[in-house]
C-alpha cells in the first residue's frame, strides 16, 4: 500500500525546471533511497513533499489525502516529517529542551490554555520531558541531555536531529543524507536505529550519496535526473540497469 505518492508533480524556479512531472511512491513500512546527481532535484522534491514549496503542477497524497500546497505545520500534523542534511538545532537551548519543544500540541504555546489550564499544562511537560528523555536515550545522548546543543559532534547532531523528528509521532520521515560527514561508528548506530524503528511502523524515504548504504539498506530505489525518475527497482536491479550506471554511478 503506497503511504505516499507523487504524481507528475513539476517545479521550476525562474528558467530553471527543477523537478518535472517526477512520480513516485513510497509503500508503508518501507525504506526508499533517492539517489542522482547534483542538481538532479533530489533536494527540491523533498521540499514540495513537506511543504516549504508549492508546485506547478501534479499532485501528492500522503495517507489517502492530498497535501500539496499546504503549510509545512500542517503536514507534520498529518504525521509527515523532515530531518536536514545539516543540522538545525536551537544551539542555546539543551539538548532535552531541543526535544521537547519540537513537541506538536504543546499545551503550553497556547495563551489560553496557559490561563485555564496550568494544571494541564504542567501535567502535559512533564509526560514530554518523559518521552524527550526516553527518545534520547533510544539515540544515545541522554548523557548530553542537559549540555548545551552547540557542543555535540557532527554526529551526534544527527542523533538529536533524528529524537526531535520523533517527539512529532510521525508515519513517515524524510530523510536529508542522515549519516554525510558522520564517522563509521556513529553512522552504523544511524542506520541500525533507522532499520529499528522500520519495525515499529516506521516509514522512511532518504537521500543519501554513500551507495554501501542506499544499496545495502534500502528495500527500494529511485534515480533521479535533471528532475525526472530515470529508473526505480530492488536495490540490485537499479545497481546494473545501463541508464543508472551512464548518468551516475560511472562505467
Amino acid at each position: 500500500m503506497d503511504l505516499l505518492s507523487v504524481d507528475r508533480v513539476s517545479k521550476a524556479f525562474g528558467g530553471i525546471q527543477a523537478v518535472d512531472e517526477c512520480s513516485i511512491r513510497v509503500g508503508a513500512g518501507s525504506i526508499v533511497g533517492l539517489i542522482g546527481p547534483n542538481g538532479a532535484g533530489k533536494s527540491t522534491l523533498f521540499n514540495l513533499v513537506i511543504g516549504t514549496y508549492a508546485p506547478d503542477a501534479g499532485r501528492i497524497v500522503f495517507r489517502g489525502e492530498r497535501i500539496d500546497g499546504l503549510p509545512p505545520y500542517e503536514i507534520v500534523e498529518r504525521g509527515l516529517a523532515k530531518t536536514f542534511q545539516i543540522p538545525r538545532e536551537f544551539r542555546s537551548l539543551t539538548v532535552l529542551e531541543n526535544v521537547m519543544v519540537s513537541a506538536r500540541g504543546e499545551p503550553g504555546e497556547s495563551p489560553v490554555l496557559s490561563l485555564i489550564g496550568l494544571s494541564r499544562v504542567w501535567r502535559r511537560e512533564r509526560e514530554l520531558e518523559t518521552r524527550a528523555r526516553q527518545l534520547l536515550s533510544l539515540v544515545g545522548l541522554l548523557e548530553l541531555a542537559e549540555e548545551p546543543a552547540r557542543n555535540l559532534s557532527g554526529g551526534q547532531k544527527k542523533l538529536l536531529e533524528l529524537a526531535r523528528v520523533l517527539v512529532m509521532e510521525p508515519t513517515l520521515i524524510l530523510l536529508d543524507e542522515p549519516v554525510a560527514g558522520v564517522n563509521p561508528t556513529l553512522s552504523l548506530k544511524i542506520l541500525s536505529l533507522i532499520e529499528s524503528l522500520r519495525g515499529t511502523g516506521k516509514t522512511f524515504f532518504l537521500i543519501e550519496h554513500d551507495m554501501d548504504v542506499i544499496f545495502n539498506r534500502c528495500d527500494r530505489v529511485i534515480v533521479m535526473h535533471q528532475g525526472r525518475v530515470i529508473a526505480e527497482g530492488k536495490p540490485a536491479e537499479v545497481r546494473a540497469m545501463p541508464t543508472v550506471i551512464e548518468s551516475y554511478l560511472g562505467g
